[in-house]
């Protein structure tokens, strides 16, 4: 088992089971994702090096539009799709082997927390992982610990208030705020 198929079962939301070669793959992949972002904390690094880090970190290349603002975290990194002009603030925490992708000019706040990954419930197979993409449209502001849990898509021009635990979806345009985040109001130019 290597990386494409573990990547395969992911974003077909296919459960990996916690005694499975893909989970051994998916820890495996993990230590090179903490090697990097070790090195991307470990001190300053130019606005260029952080990108190559990333681009190291994900597998793709990333835009020159893109800025993080370190210390920045991800467990796995294999998974993370970025758009252009997107910008994350520092302290901001990706689990990503269920698929993050995060489209053009979005504003991710300190501390955001982007979960894609739920255990089973049953003790019995508690180490089993669901998978479940998160997903941010164009032009979304993640206000500052916010919380975004697996299978959650974020509609364009969105903004989610700074401490929100998002767990649904969050249509186009709206404003959501709260602990499970609920809708207050939508915006409109």
């Amino acid at each position: 088992m290597e990386l494409a198929d573990l990547l395969e079962e992911l974003n077909a939301g296919h459960t990996i089971t916690g005694d499975s070669p893909l989970h051994e793959v998916m820890h495996r992949v993990s230590q090179d994702a903490l090697r990097i972002t070790g090195e991307l904390n470990g001190g300053y690094q130019e606005p260029a090096r952080i990108r190559e880090l990333l681009a190291q970190l994900t597998g793709k290349p990333v835009d020159e539009s893109v800025t993080v603002f370190p210390p920045f975290y991800s467990d796995f990194g294999k998974n993370i799709s970025l758009g252009e002009r997107i910008f994350i603030n520092s302290g901001c925490k990706f689990q990503d082997q269920g698929g993050v992708v995060i489209g053009d000019d979005c504003l991710i706040g300190h501390n955001v927390v982007i979960a894609t990954l739920n255990h089973d419930l049953m003790p019995s197979r508690r180490a089993d992982m669901h998978p479940a993409p998160v997903v941010i449209g164009r032009n979304v502001w993640i206000g500052a610990n916010a919380t975004i849990l697996p299978g959650v898509t974020i509609g364009d021009d969105a903004v989610v208030a700074a401490a929100s635990v998002v767990t649904k979806d969050v249509p186009q345009s709206a404003i959501v705020v709260g602990s499970p985040a609920q809708v207050v109001r939508s915006l409109t130019d």
